[in-house]
């Protein structure tokens, strides 16, 4: 009996003695496969021969199975699903917005298209969440926004009105969210848009979607794949083929994306230099999470040492104050100034003239 839980409904899938073997015998390919980690090797040969599924996520494959230009409709679904609205795709849009720092090294997929009533969605899939993730959204969105008002006043020229302005949607998928977005455990969309206080309604053209993909993966655990949603979502985030398994029987439709993929896994060389890519990508995407972790570390230690060495000086002085105060006690009762003692004990106005008095000063 096929172990293999995936080859059984995927039959084009090879079996690991036939991809070792093939990878083997080409000189170019064993190199390559010899510069990853014995990790890296078991997970591409996991998902070349259906061991475990292939991860979406990864940019190479997400761009060949949302692309645009040749499978609209899968990604006109998803954002539909998403945005809660038909969605239509008109073009897809060079992406030659200026990032905002260094943001590439974090994030994965970034498409940008124009829909069928002109407003502009970003799709963003991010493997570590940016610290201040609402700012950085707001000035992404921003920017996509002054994108759309120059081509769009370059193409009416006299006739443009703002009115030709559009919405513009930023969606954003993260697979590892920041804290934020745990305090909300059981939900995994999060919509925002500008209100009034008062009730009045302006269209102020900015939409954001995020989909902390990591409290999804925790939530449908619990429930199952229930609706379409939850079916794109689970196509994104799971490699397990039981999960795959159970989403294609309760979506039959999502066997033929499967099926593009193992097509594309068939390609060795093409697949082993995506993968390359993908260690790339990943490898750059951890170091710069370190260091943004330990960068906001080294501020919160250093604010905590200020706030100690506040502390400490402010108890210091004290200390010095009340080391004058007892001398000035010692020096009035040698004196036999027992009354003004007394009263400079209560007195901190009286206490102070004598310090001065008696020429004790920290």
């Amino acid at each position: 009996m096929e172990k293999n839980l995936l080859r059984q409904h995927f039959p084009m899938l090879p079996t690991r003695a036939d991809l070792e073997e093939l990878i083997r015998k080409s000189p170019a390919l064993y190199t390559v496969f010899m510069e990853w980690s014995e990790e890296q090797q078991k997970e591409f040969l996991d998902f070349c021969t259906g061991e475990r599924g292939v991860k979406i996520l990864y940019d190479s494959f997400f761009k060949e199975i949302f692309n645009p230009e040749t499978t609209p409709e899968r990604l006109e679904e998803l954002l539909s699903l998403i945005m809660k609205q038909p969605v239509k795709i008109l073009q897809v849009l060079p992406n030659d917005s200026t990032r905002i720092a260094d943001e590439a090294s974090l994030l994965v997929t970034d498409i940008v298209v124009e829909l069928a009533d002109h407003s502009i969605a970003c799709v963003e899939i991010q493997k570590v969440g940016y610290m201040f993730p609402g700012q950085r959204s707001a000035c992404y969105s921003a920017d996509m926004l002054l994108r759309q008002y120059k081509r769009v006043r370059s193409r009416k020229k006299k006739s443009f009105s703002y009115k030709h302005i559009k919405n513009a949607y930023t969606v954003i998928f993260i697979e590892r969210s920041t804290k934020e977005f745990h305090q909300f455990p059981e939900e995994y969309l999060h919509y925002f848009t500008q209100k009034s206080d008062t009730g009045l309604e302006l269209n102020l053209l900015q939409k954001y979607y995020f989909v902390p993909l990591d409290i999804f993966r925790k939530t449908i655990q619990n429930k199952g794949i229930q609706t379409k949603l939850d079916a794109w979502l689970t196509f994104l985030t799971s490699d397990e083929p039981e999960m795959i398994l159970e989403l294609i029987q309760t979506f039959p439709d999502f066997k033929a994306l499967y099926e593009d993929i193992y097509e594309l896994c068939r390609n060795i060389e093409g697949v082993m230099n995506m993968f390359s890519k993908e260690l790339r990508e990943l490898d750059r995407n951890t170091v710069q999470y370190m260091i943004d972790v330990m960068q906001d570390e080294i501020d919160a230690s250093k604010k905590m040492l200020s706030e100690k060495d506040k502390l400490l000086s402010e108890k210091e002085q004290l200390l010095q104050q009340q080391a004058l105060e007892a001398h000035l006690y010692s020096l009035l009762s040698a004196d036999n100034r027992l009354a003004e003692l007394g009263r400079a004990v209560s007195d901190e106005a009286f206490r102070r003239q004598l310090l001065e008095e008696y020429g004790l000063k920290n």
